[in-house]
C-alpha cells in the first residue's frame, strides 16, 4: 500500500502557526507567511491614543469605525491577508467579510502600522500591498527609524504621495478620510511630547 502525502498549503500553515503561537499576529504577505509577537506597552498605548484622536475628530459621525487587529484581504496573492494594527473602516464593514475574518479592501479608508521586531514588513512589503489594495491612506509609525511616514494617493499599485515626519511634527490626514492631525510622538510612543 502506498502512503499518500498531503502537501500543506500556505493558508493551512498560517492557521496552524496561529494556533501554535497564541498572541502572535500571523499574516500572509505576497505569498510569505509572517508572525508578529504581541505588542509592547508603547505600541499598545499608541493604538489606544489613536482611538481617542479619531473619536474626538468625529470619525463615527462621518460614518467610519476605528478598529484594531481585523483582517484585510489583499489582492497580491490568492491567500494574502494582513492584520493592520489600526484601521478606519466604513461603518458597514462587517457586511464585506471575505474569509478567515478578513474584510474587503474597499471598506478600509486608513491603515496604521506601528513597527515591531518585523519593522521591515511595515515599511516595505506592506507599503506595496496596501497600495495595490488601493487603501487611500497608510500611516507608518516607524519606531526603528524614529519617524512617521504618510503614504497616500494610491494609483496603479503605487502610493504617489509619500512624506516623512519627525518628532515634534504632526501628520495632517487628508480631509477625505477625517480632519485630524496625528503627532509623531503619539504614533511612536503613545505620548504627545
Amino acid at each position: 500500500m502506498t502512503a499518500m502525502h498531503h502537501r500543506t498549503t500556505i493558508s493551512e500553515a498560517a492557521d496552524r502557526l496561529t494556533y501554535e503561537l497564541p498572541g502572535h499576529r500571523v499574516e500572509i504577505l505576497q505569498g510569505r507567511r509572517t508572525a508578529t509577537p504581541p505588542a509592547d506597552g508603547a505600541h499598545a498605548l499608541s493604538l489606544s491614543r489613536l482611538v481617542e484622536r479619531f473619536y474626538d475628530a468625529g470619525a463615527r459621525k462621518a460614518g467610519l469605525r476605528y478598529v484594531q487587529g481585523i483582517g484585510l484581504w489583499l489582492p497580491t496573492g490568492s491567500d494574502d491577508y494582513a492584520i493592520p494594527d489600526f484601521a478606519l473602516v466604513e461603518a458597514d464593514f462587517r457586511d464585506h467579510k471575505v474569509q478567515k475574518n478578513c474584510y474587503a479592501a474597499d471598506v478600509f479608508r486608513l491603515v496604521v502600522e506601528v513597527t515591531s521586531s518585523n519593522w521591515s514588513d511595515d515599511i516595505g512589503v506592506k507599503v506595496d500591498s496596501y497600495a495595490k489594495a488601493d487603501i487611500p491612506v497608510y500611516v507608518i509609525a516607524d519606531r526603528h527609524h524614529d519617524e512617521a511616514v504618510l503614504c497616500s494617493d494610491p494609483r496603479n499599485g503605487t502610493y504617489h504621495l509619500r512624506r516623512t515626519y519627525k518628532r515634534g511634527e504632526s501628520i495632517p490626514l487628508p480631509r477625505s478620510v477625517v480632519s485630524v492631525e496625528l503627532p509623531v510622538a503619539l504614533l511612536l510612543d503613545g505620548d504627545e511630547r
